[in-house]
């Protein structure tokens, strides 16, 4: 029986919780794209920047750590059409500055506070990345 179920479990109560501790303990949301925009602009003082890399850091390094203790295969199904890559990450970053957050900010964060600017922004942005996927994949035969 396959169990890597048990990993995206495990992932996503942990991102939950660190969105939960941030808000109740900084009252601040846990939108990555704000964290790492408010680290390139350097908005916000000395303690700020400091949780920002601190955050960033985590985001990073646990995986690595969890990867390197328990020896989970790293496999994925993404293409290797390096110019789409580029061309993805470069619009879900203007996406996220068109949307003002990313899926941490509005998808959990944002859906967990019933807000409606979050729960609108992730349905907007699931929708897109939904459409994006069958339209690249049986229109422009790019994902396979």
């Amino acid at each position: 029986m396959q169990q890597d179920w048990i990993w995206g479990l495990l992932g996503g109560g942990l991102i939950g919780l660190g969105g939960a501790l941030l808000l109740l303990g900084n009252g601040r949301i846990m939108g990555a794209s704000g964290i790492l925009g408010g680290l390139i602009t350097r908005v916000g003082d000395r303690a700020l920047q400091l949780e920002r890399l601190v955050f960033l850091a985590a985001v990073i390094g646990v995986p690595l750590f969890m990867h390197r203790i328990a020896d989970i295969p790293v496999e994925t199904t993404v293409t290797r059409n390096i110019p789409l890559l580029v061309s993805a990450g470069i619009l879900v970053g203007v996406g996220t500055r068109v949307a003002n957050g990313c899926t941490s900010g509005h998808g959990v964060c944002g859906i967990s506070r019933l807000s409606l600017r979050g729960i609108t922004a992730t349905v907007l942005y699931i929708g897109a990345g939904a459409l994006t996927v069958a339209a690249m994949r049986h229109i422009f035969g790019a994902l396979s």
